[in-house]
């Protein structure tokens, strides 16, 4: 689908991308920095020529309104013949594509229906899995167990993850061990605690002892924000209240029947139960710690090694597909394509109310808060070493845990720099940021210090 954020529709095969047509209308900006369409970004091997020859003329030509004067003058298939009889094209447009053969093409993705996934949605149906020759069948899938095991049995080739999943996983936490990579996070923030509207005069933790709340997974961001959450209140999250397992897809289902009192999930379920009048939003998860991970996408070790290019090709995709979903400009256009039952199943105005920031509380209210979510892929090793302490804080591992070794085999920041400048992406510095959660800064440094200094834990 090639379509701009003003809804434009596709252009036709014959409006195919011409680099020397100095009059083009603009469309959506492509990462190589070309005035068209991602998708259509060397879709085929006239395409790269294309490119190389524009890029030249822009080089040697910096100044547009110079640049439209001389093909003017002397036409597009002039200025063409000119480069071609000065460089090798051939060996420039094989260097352009720097791509080697795929090792396999067909893959299938599992992913979950929640907005946290949007990058590796809406990378199939804009074209961004296609344009890396890659053939993705996405599998929606019910719930995270399921992904687990489909990953465990490479029933998939890849993974829409929970962030901490893939680190449990390795470490045969819940499950045999077996190495899975975070290869990018795929959103931060984007989460909320949301809460049965009878609770709506009950806005104080320190009074929800007895309450029950649904997690998606207990290896989420979901239980580790929840559980700290409610311990600064004071409330132990293993004895004064209970933590419920279930899936995304059933949590407004469990809070309209009465089930639970609230949950601490992912979006757009947060707002599908204002939508639904029955909660409404007490916080969201960035008002616990602002710009925190959430959803990861990965793989297995084994297909890094057996397939190297084409999990390149997927890093290409899914980073691609981040820079654009990172842009407040396309956020309308995203719903669009990620709303239709095969991926989403969901009201646009839900969300475009989640992707767009501007979004009823369920409390009369309505809010703005640009970065509700947001798609920053860099997976920081710092992010992987505080959901470490927060398996030892509440007795997922036992032991003494190696923070550092775990936390850079298991996310691939390194792998993710190298291709961010490959595209052309701004590639960030450093391994290990502090954070504040709660206004408590964590200094990975000094992780297992952080790890046994709650008052309330299980470690």
């Amino acid at each position: 689908m090639s379509s701009s954020s003003r809804g434009d529709k596709p252009h036709e095969s014959a409006n195919r991308f011409n680099p020397f047509d100095a009059d083009r209308p603009l469309m959506m900006k492509c990462r190589c920095g070309g005035d068209h369409a991602p998708e259509q970004h060397a879709d085929e091997a006239g395409y790269s020529r294309e490119f190389i020859e524009a890029t030249l003329v822009k080089a040697l030509l910096p100044s547009e309104p110079l640049r439209r004067r001389f093909l003017q003058a002397v036409g597009a298939n002039t200025a063409r013949a000119a480069i071609a009889s000065l460089l090798p094209m051939g060996a420039l447009e094989a260097m352009a594509q720097d791509k080697n053969p795929l090792e396999k093409k067909d893959l299938k993705i599992g992913f979950i229906a929640i907005t946290c996934a949007t990058p590796l949605i809406m990378a199939d149906p804009l074209g961004f899995y296609r344009k890396e020759g890659l053939n993705v069948q996405l599998n929606k899938t019910a719930g995270w167990a399921l992904i687990r095991d489909k990953m465990l049995n490479k029933e998939h080739d890849a993974s829409h993850f929970l962030s901490p999943m893939p680190l449990a996983i390795s470490l045969g936490l819940g499950s045999v061990a077996q190495p899975m990579r975070v290869a990018t996070v795929q959103n931060i923030n984007g989460q909320a605690i949301t809460l049965a509207l009878k609770h709506k005069d009950n806005r104080d933790p320190k009074n929800w002892k007895g309450f029950k709340f649904a997690i998606p997974f207990e290896y989420s961001m979901h239980n580790f924000l929840l559980r700290y959450y409610l311990a600064e209140a004071g409330l132990n999250p293993d004895t004064d209240v209970q933590l419920r397992v279930v899936p995304p897809p059933e949590m407004v289902a469990n809070l309209r029947a009465g089930n639970i009192d609230g949950f601490l999930g992912p979006d757009p379920f947060n707002q599908r139960a204002v939508f639904d009048e029955i909660g409404f939003i007490h916080i969201l998860s960035k008002d616990i710690w602002d710009g925190h991970p959430c959803c990861a996408f990965g793989v297995s070790e084994d297909f890094i090694k057996q397939n190297p290019n084409t999990f390149a090709a997927l890093y290409r995709s899914v980073l691609s597909a981040a820079a654009m979903a990172r842009d407040p400009k396309n956020r309308e256009l995203i719903a669009k394509v990620i709303a239709p039952p095969a991926y989403l199943n969901q009201p646009e105005t839900v969300l475009n109310q989640v992707l767009s920031g501007k979004f009823a509380d369920g409390l009369g209210g309505v809010k703005n808060v640009p970065d509700r979510t947001d798609f920053d892929p860099v997976p920081w090793q710092s992010m992987a070493v505080w959901m470490l302490t927060q398996m030892k804080r509440w007795g997922y591992i036992k032991g003494d845990v190696n923070y550092k070794q775990i936390a850079e085999q298991v996310f691939l920041l390194t792998d993710a720099k190298k291709q961010m400048k490959l595209l052309d992406q701004k590639v960030p510095e450093g391994a290990y940021r502090k954070y504040k959660v709660m206004g408590k800064e964590f200094d990975p440094a000094n992780a297992a210090a952080y790890a046994s200094s709650f008052a309330i834990s299980r470690g």
